[in-house]
């Protein structure tokens, strides 16, 4: 029985340090999509979608993501994996997925690093517009939401309660 817990979330919300932080509470494995693409594909994602485009880069993710066969795992997706109703779904017949949700002044502050961090936004499109696009579709996946206005640790702490564990 697969028992997988799914972060998704914008970048910069902390998917990444919280999982590894939950994982090792929780007794799970730690997988982190941006690096299966990374090592699928021989490249960083920001040299994908300068040097492939960001519809190669889309396909990217939507094949890593559907590729995760995981079980007792923490799950922390790319900030774009909401964009692929197939491999949403497949990551949540393996367990729940919790929203990590930052209010956009926070996420911005966090990011400053937005031309190198292959963060998926298409011409003409700022991180504003990106992070209005996402909101709903982080609404739709998420069976829980941790408002992750504390440290890592308090984070940590309240996806656990809210799960139950």
């Amino acid at each position: 029985m697969k028992n997988n817990i799914i972060l998704i979330g914008m970048a910069g919300c902390g998917k990444s340090t919280i999982g590894v932080l939950l994982a090792k509470t929780l007794g799970h494995g730690f997988l982190d999509t941006d690096l299966v693409i990374q090592k699928r594909e021989g490249k960083l994602l920001q040299q994908i979608i300068d040097g492939e485009g960001l519809d190669r880069f889309k396909r990217a993710e939507e094949e890593a993501l559907l590729s995760v066969d995981a079980d007792d795992t923490v799950i922390a997706t790319g900030g774009s994996a909401v964009y692929y109703d197939d491999a949403m779904k497949h990551l949540k017949s393996g367990g729940k997925c919790v929203w990590l949700s930052l209010p956009y002044p926070e996420i911005e502050r966090r990011i400053n690093n937005i031309k190198t961090r292959g963060i998926a936004i298409a011409p003409g499109m700022t991180l504003r517009d990106v992070y209005d696009e996402r909101q709903p579709l982080y609404r739709r996946y998420a069976d829980i939401t941790i408002e992750c206005t504390g440290d890592a640790e308090e984070n940590v702490r309240a996806i656990a309660e809210a799960l139950g564990l």
